[in-house]
């Protein structure tokens, strides 16, 4: 469906119309994939609206655009109030946020050493990512044929747009298919992400997580859920998983700024657990929707728009 319009784009440390938020067709960026990217949601909490851990995500921003040699022209605390600013001109209560870095206009070539970096934050209404009721009832999933690459070939530690690329090929593979998502296997054949999700898998009471160097982006709710799930009293694992764990898993969960905490109730059609949301999950997941929906923040993860 196509996006819904708001007034104003920040763009380059102005406010311009929607539809004047435009760049050159010879951009670095649309012929050689030179952006990085951040997603992050705005919730309309029972307190007032606030913004999930927008400074986290300010930082992965940094450090993404710091690997592949390249500086962002504002601090975190400029984009942080501009952040904030585009929600109020915009009158959203609860929105999603991309703000995103890229090479613009200047010269054509691999080298993009030249070409400036430009800056953009837009803003708008989002619903339920992987589908209506997904967060409820979870979703069907499969192992993807597509693998995460190498980690000397491209830094997945980075959001970068030619990173999702791969990213796109697992998530059409799925949906032409009939899954929700795809489940992506690192290089050496151990269990990466999704397409655009971290996951944890949970067996005899344990959760587990891929390693960082699966070939996995370092999730934003995943640390999140991480230190959720420690504080309930549960035993984390962050390891190597081999692809059969999916099959026998009591309970398997996506996380990620869209999908939030989503549960998984089938991979490969075999069904997990009782084929419903599972009693850890449902724990997790109350806790997270907590500081989400009704604005009772422990961790000091929301920034409110004020």
């Amino acid at each position: 469906m196509p996006l819904p319009k708001v007034e104003k784009i920040w763009m380059n440390g102005k406010l311009v119309n929607w539809d004047d938020a435009k760049i050159h067709v010879l951009s670095h960026v649309i012929h050689y994939g030179t952006s990085w990217f951040e997603g992050i949601r705005c919730y309309h909490t029972k307190k007032g609206s606030a913004v999930f851990r927008l400074k986290e995500h300010l930082k992965r921003l940094y450090d993404s655009v710091k690997i592949y040699r390249a500086e962002i022209p504002y601090t975190i605390d400029e984009l942080t109030k501009a952040t904030l600013e585009l929600i109020k001109v915009n009158g959203l209560d609860e929105c999603y946020i991309r703000p995103i870095v890229f090479r613009g206009y200047y010269e054509l070539g691999v080298n993009p050493m030249n070409c400036p970096i430009d800056v953009v934050i837009a803003a708008w209404k989002w619903g339920e990512y992987l589908g209506k009721d997904s967060v409820e009832k979870g979703v069907d999933v499969c192992v993807s044929t597509w693998r995460r690459p190498a980690p000397d070939t491209l830094p997945m530690m980075a959001k970068v747009g030619a990173n999702y690329m791969n990213s796109q090929l697992i998530k059409m593979e799925a949906l032409v298919n009939g899954y929700a998502e795809g489940i992506a296997l690192d290089y050496n054949g151990f269990i990466s992400e999704g397409s655009g999700e971290n996951i944890f898998i949970i067996k005899d009471g344990v959760i587990y997580t891929p390693l960082i160097s699966t070939g996995i982006l370092p999730g934003i709710t995943r640390m999140s859920v991480i230190q959720i799930a420690k504080d309930l009293g549960y035993e984390v694992k962050e390891t190597l998983i081999p692809r059969e764990m999916l099959y026998i898993a009591d309970e398997i969960f996506l996380t990620g700024t869209a999908t939030e905490i989503t549960p998984v109730r089938s991979v490969d059609k075999i069904k997990i657990g009782c084929g419903a949301p599972g009693e850890i999950t449902r724990n997790i997941q109350n806790v997270f929707f907590d500081i989400i929906r009704n604005g009772n923040d422990p961790y000091g993860w929301l920034t409110w728009v004020e």
